[in-house]
């Protein structure tokens, strides 16, 4: 029954693959790609490729041609506007036709700016999310591979297990033998004993398949969460910002005071540059990210097996975990199981044929059955920690933070970017005509203050009529 129960036990369940991208994302792998001398690059995820990385830097370039030609045109308008107005002519005193619309405008561009803002909010949580759950994923599967190298986890347990076999043929069986001397077939049963005590030992060293491997997954967390921290703080401070020049110029827009709506119109052509440069980013990272989401599993299986050096059975097993792959460590399980069991059944038999005449007997029997009954528990453990079904499950968590929540969150910040550009450039392009607009000030009057104390001084100058 118990070797029944570990073929049923180690056979790979039936997990589906990894998840992939989004459905409305799969349209990224078929978008064209050309290097620099614009050659077509195939879509696979290649980053060690230079040809691939050239690829990525177009995309980028992409959005600097696009801030070069918002410049461009920008420059172009407002030399047109300050150039080529038609002069006014002297004593008017009513507003050019077309200033309210400017007006308008400019506040619909900033509003937009604002729905923009919100949805990069959205995105940069989105993206946080998914970057969180990748390094939960790591480090979760790091606490199920130290399972095999540290005192807690398995690699402790097989250890154990190999210390206290090898301590039980090194004490009690030999014990046993001189005990039983003068019964040849008894010797014999405790020398098969002894000799499959030292097969499980040897079965069991080779378990430790993660001991001495360089590869950390704390370590790939810890960078992981390091840069992800930057990230979401340089966008945070990035949203905050254009949201108040948002703010700002609305509130010089109300108040029709030049200097701030000059000001933020500064501020307004600083963040459409960051604005461009964060898109280039963001579609560059997306379109990566999209063609390692696309096929993730022969790329992460190479990249192990280059870090690792672990055999393609081990990775193929864990990464995969379905019917197709068998267990590598079947063999070596199935053999330490049949050993265990006839360990087991031959203690047995020496302790009803040995003690009854050898008293001195039951003691190294029992001090053996107690070390093979926790070999047993820990090694039942260890064939469940062993299962592929904790490591893959920790690798689907990963590519779903990844190639769900992280790549949406991209794909909302790319947004936020291209209506954050749009709506920068047409407030540029408003709002030197929206402060021409303004009325002039009397600066004489602002500053004495006359217009305010005018209506009081008239109050006091009047007469006080008498009251009867």
């Amino acid at each position: 029954m118990s070797g029944l129960l570990l073929d049923v036990a180690v056979q790979p369940s039936s997990v589906g693959p990894p998840v992939r991208a989004a459905r409305y994302l799969s349209g990224g792998p078929q978008l064209p790609r050309a290097d620099f001398q614009l050659r077509p690059v195939p879509s696979g995820f290649a980053p060690q490729e230079q040809e691939y990385q050239q690829a990525l830097l177009l995309v980028v370039a992409l959005a600097g041609l696009g801030l070069g030609l918002s410049l461009i045109f920008i420059a172009v308008y407002l030399i047109r506007f300050c150039c080529c107005r038609p002069p006014e002519p002297p004593g008017a005193k009513s507003p050019p036709p077309g200033g309210g619309c400017v007006t308008w405008s400019c506040i619909a561009a900033l509003l937009v700016g604002c729905t923009g803002i919100g949805i990069g909010f959205y995105g940069n949580s989105e993206t946080s999310d998914g970057v969180s759950q990748l390094s939960s994923a790591l480090l979760h599967a790091n606490h199920t591979l130290t399972a095999i190298d540290h005192l807690a986890h398995p690699c402790a347990q097989v250890l154990e297990m190999v210390e206290r076999l090898d301590e039980a043929v090194r004490t009690e069986l030999t014990t046993l033998e001189e005990v039983l001397t003068q019964r040849t077939e008894l010797v014999a049963a405790t020398r098969g004993a002894r000799r499959q005590a030292e097969a499980v030992a040897q079965q069991l060293q080779g378990l430790a398949f993660w001991q001495g491997v360089p590869l950390s997954p704390v370590q790939v967390a810890e960078d992981v969460s390091f840069v992800e921290e930057y990230r979401w703080l340089a966008y945070v401070l990035l949203l905050l910002l254009e949201l108040l020049v948002c703010l700002f110029t609305l509130l010089g827009l109300a108040k029709q005071s030049k200097w701030l709506v000059i000001v933020m119109t500064v501020m307004s052509l600083l963040v459409l540059v960051l604005s461009w440069g964060s898109m280039g980013l963001e579609a560059a990272t997306a379109v990566g990210l999209s063609d390692f989401c696309s096929s993730p599993d022969t790329y992460i299986l190479n990249l192990t097996r280059e870090e690792t050096g672990l055999g393609s059975d081990i990775l193929n097993y864990y990464f995969l975990c379905n019917q197709a792959v068998s267990n590598p460590f079947q063999q070596r399980l199935t053999v330490s199981q049949r050993a265990l069991a006839n360990i087991h059944s031959q203690l047995q038999g020496l302790e009803r044929e040995a003690v009854p005449q050898f008293p001195s007997a039951q003691k190294p029997l029992l001090s053996l059955e107690e070390t093979l009954n926790v070999t047993e528990g820990n090694f039942h453990q260890l064939v469940a920690l062993l299962h592929c079904r904790g490591l893959h499950k920790d690798y689907g968590a990963a590519l779903r933070g990844l190639c769900e929540d992280a790549l949406e969150g991209l794909l909302y910040l790319l947004l936020f970017s291209l209506l954050s550009a749009g709506a920068l450039a047409t407030a540029l392009c408003s709002l030197p005509r929206a402060w021409a607009l303004f009325p002039p000030r009397n600066p004489s009057a602002s500053c004495s203050g006359s217009h305010l104390s005018e209506p009081f001084l008239h109050a006091r100058l009047e007469p006080v009529p008498h009251l009867r």
